[in-house]
């Protein structure tokens, strides 16, 4: 088995797992059901994420047919079906990392912003803080506005529907910090970045790399956008010497 995450709290979860070639979905469905009593679906990935909106096909193994959940973190819940947004329960910590590097006051432009985990973990911290969050998938947006309203936090944050490279264009220079978390495709949208962010302000820009690589990639991106310094930090293994990293860059 090549591993399994799971979402949701302890009343309800679901397990996602990767079933190698040979091995006997059903009876893995069955070990991972008996050792997590809350888990009441077991999904096997069948694809890889596709398309503009990040989804995955999945097969159910074993459990209910009905995959909204409701996941806990940090003090905060987040409401999603697995089968129709994209959502990483292995990224809480680095939600909660970027939350402790805002500052109240600061206005953010997060792109991407999927079911709004990184717009919540930010405005649960800060009250101070003025939020907009782009998403181009509607299953994602509807989410994101439940779990705004779950968390009460009305108000504390603007969701667009919408392409970012549109909706970026109507705004200029007026965000602090801009989060950039799409790692296949955030180089694409440098510009619109750059576009929004204030002078001296901060880019967090995730990409997809190899160990070797990442800091020369780190460098050629900052050198592009002529940014003052610039953090790496690893933030999930991707594949064999192939991470998810986070460049922050300070202009």
């Amino acid at each position: 088995m090549g591993g399994y995450e799971i979402i949701g709290n302890r009343d309800k979860a679901i397990a996602i797992v990767e079933i190698e070639k040979g091995e006997n979905g059903k009876k893995i469905a069955e070990e991972i059901m008996k050792k997590h009593k809350n888990v009441k679906t077991v999904l096997k990935k069948m694809s890889e994420r596709k398309g503009v909106i990040r989804t995955r096909s999945y097969r159910i193994l074993s459990g209910e047919k009905n995959t909204e959940v409701v996941h806990t973190e940090y003090g905060y819940r987040l409401l999603l079906d697995p089968r129709k947004v994209y959502f990483s329960a292995r990224e809480s910590t680095e939600r909660q990392r970027l939350a402790s590097l805002v500052k109240d006051g600061e206005k953010i432009m997060l792109m991407f912003a999927g079911i709004g985990p990184i717009a919540i973990a930010i405005a649960k911290k800060h009250p101070n803080v003025e939020i907009v969050a782009i998403e181009i998938n509607p299953a994602a947006v509807k989410y994101m506005k439940k779990n705004i309203e779950i968390n009460k936090l009305n108000g504390r944050v603007k969701v667009v529907f919408g392409d970012v490279k549109k909706e970026v264009k109507k705004y200029s220079k007026e965000f602090d910090r801009v989060i950039m978390p799409l790692p296949h495709k955030s180089e694409l949208f440098i510009d619109e970045a750059l576009q929004c962010v204030k002078p001296n302000g901060w880019i967090h820009l995730y990409v997809i790399r190899g160990e070797e690589e990442i800091e020369q990639v780190a460098k050629e991106i900052s050198k592009k956008i002529n940014a003052k310094t610039f953090n790496i930090k690893k933030v999930l293994p991707y594949a064999p010497r192939v991470n998810k990293y986070c460049i922050d860059l300070m202009l």
